[in-house]
């Protein structure tokens, strides 16, 4: 990227968030969007100046995006976009896969009819949406429900501590998501109402294996993996 190229206004998704985390969400989204590519030095002044920030907070979400692989910080020279890697796009989702399957287990051997009733009238509200904004509410839901069913502290610090890849609604920027994840929860609802954690757990890494799926072909087609 030239010091002359214009930045692109941040987006809705932005909203509600830290400094830094609003920095490290713009930077991916530059990153995904082919903005910023494999080698390029990341122009945290401009960056700073489109957000309206300080470079505090860029720093912070160059230190974040490090630990997450999207950075390389040279001292004295400055951040530089790293090499994503394939394997690393899926182990990110199959990572997610445990981590809620785990949940989705011990959610359903604490489990009464009144969350299958739930989790059931959330499936059928998914059935009938298209709307990416409107299914990932639906899908926060959905999952909200099975969290606080397993009523898990170290789950949710686990899941805070991972960041999501696509920088924006995911329903609206992977296609064919939607569709996995109506198949999915579908096969989770099913699962908590035979009482079977084991294959509850199943269900939720299987859906969240074939999310990372499309992950990995987006990022292929967007050119975003090394050749």
């Amino acid at each position: 990227m030239t010091s002359e190229t214009r930045l692109p206004p941040p987006g809705e998704a932005m909203v509600r968030r830290s400094s830094g985390e609003q920095a490290a969400l713009y930077i991916r989204r530059l990153i995904f969007d082919g903005r910023l590519r494999q080698g390029d030095r990341v122009p945290q002044d401009e960056i700073a100046r489109t957000l309206g920030v300080s470079r505090i907070p860029v720093r912070e979400a160059l230190l974040s995006l490090e630990r997450e692989g999207w950075v390389t910080i040279r001292p004295h020279r400055g951040a530089f976009i790293g090499a994503l890697d394939e394997a690393a796009v899926r182990d990110h989702y199959a990572l997610y896969g445990l981590v809620y399957g785990f949940a989705a287990r011990r959610a359903t051997e604490r489990s009464d009819p009144a969350l299958v009733e739930r989790l059931a009238a959330v499936c059928e509200k998914l059935a009938a949406e298209d709307d990416p904004a409107e299914v990932a509410r639906l899908n926060r839901d959905f999952d909200r429900l099975i969290l606080g069913t397993a009523s898990s502290p170290r789950l949710r610090a686990v899941l805070r501590a991972m960041v999501g890849i696509v920088p924006g609604n995911f329903f609206a920027l992977v296609p064919g998501a939607i569709d996995v994840e109506r198949e999915g929860s579908r096969a989770v609802v099913a699962a908590v109402r035979a009482g079977d954690g084991e294959a509850a757990a199943d269900a939720y890494a299987h859906m969240l294996k074939a999310q990372g799926d499309l992950v990995a072909a987006l990022f292929t087609t967007r050119g975003l993996f090394p050749t």
